[in-house]
Parts: structure tokens; sequence; C-alpha cells
């Protein structure tokens, strides 16, 4: 790595450890360490489209609890964990019985084309009526939606991008109530709060 590049990366990597973790700060006495509620982070409004061709819009959200993220399918560090600790989600809401969704941007729009999400989210086991996997817009607007919605910057080095590796629960006002970590080794707290939240 050069030096450049290395500088770039922790310049950004303090960067994004304040923008997920600021909210800590501004909340004080919160009723569970995940929640966001008072961080005031709302989701801007979006039309893009998942692994089927089919415009997904947050309209679609409305009245209904959410957990998204952010990845990229050729991710080789944080999304091969984040990714499958969201299927573990995925299942987990779909055996209780949940009424909760799914949602993942792709910050690779580029390579993340329809066909190839299609590919990918069949290969790792997503149920189609739960999670969306999306894309349909170029980099900028990807990095004005994440650090709009979630606070959350989003670079393209060299060669890999640089993202939030937080899960962010959505309410069916849009707005975030709950930050979790999405490379969590254990996952039965973010369940539980989930199943406390969503009921």
């Amino acid at each position: 790595m050069t030096n450049k590049l290395y500088l770039s990366v922790l310049s950004f990597a303090a960067l994004l450890l304040l923008s997920s973790c600021g909210w800590i700060y501004q909340i004080g006495g919160a009723q569970s360490e995940f929640d966001a509620t008072e961080a005031d982070l709302e989701v801007a409004d979006f039309a893009y489209t998942n692994q089927n061709g089919e415009e997904v819009s947050l309209s679609d959200f409305e009245g209904d609890y959410w957990l998204a993220d952010m990845i990229f399918t050729s991710c080789p560090t944080v999304c091969p964990i984040m990714t499958p600790n969201m299927r573990e989600l995925q299942d987990m809401a779909i055996a209780e019985n949940l009424d909760l969704s799914f949602v993942s941007f792709s910050i690779d729009p580029e390579n993340d084309t329809v066909e190839h999400l299609k590919g990918y989210t069949e290969n790792i086991g997503v149920n189609d009526a739960y999670w969306d996997f999306l894309t349909g817009y170029d980099l900028e607007e990807i990095q004005a939606f994440a650090l709009d919605s979630f606070k959350a910057p989003v670079e393209k080095t060299e060669d890999d991008f640089l993202h939030s590796t937080r899960f962010f629960l959505i309410d069916g006002e849009g707005k975030v109530v709950r930050i979790y970590d999405g490379l969590a080794s254990d996952l039965s707290d973010i369940k539980a709060d989930i199943q406390r939240t969503v009921k």
C-alpha cells in the first residue's frame, strides 16, 4: 500500500468512525445501547432498481420497519461478514414472523448490475420477498444518499471502496431508530432488540 493510499485510508477510517458513532454522544440516556432515535437521521427519498429489475422506492416501506446496509458484491473484506449477518437476521425475521424488510444498497453500481445482483442473491440465500439489493444509480448519487440519510461516507479508492459497516433499522416514517454493528460476531443482542422494536 502506498503512503498516499495509506494516509487516505486512515483519514477515511477516522471520519467513518466519527460519522458512525457520533450519534452516541447526542442521545444521552437512551433506552437501548442501539437507540438512535435522537440522532435525527431520516432516509432521503429514493427510487432504485432491485435484483429482479423492479423499482423499489422509499414509499414502498411506508408504515413498515426495514433494515438497511451498504455493500458491494466484490468486496474482499467487510461485506463477506456483513452479508451473512444480514442473512441470519433475515432468517430470524422469517422464523419469528416479523414484519421486517431488508435493503442492501450497492456502492459499486457500475459492476453490481441487476443481472449480477440476481446471480449473487441466488448464491447467498436471499429471500426475494424480504430482501432487496439495489442499484440503478451512479457512484455520486449513492455517495450523496448515504451521507444524507445515514451520515455514512462512501469513498472509492484506487482499487476498493470504503463504507459504513453499520446496519440501520428504519421505522415506518423513514426515520433511523436503531444502529447495529454489521460485523458483530454474536447477533443475539441485535436479534433481541429487533424483536422488541419491531413487535
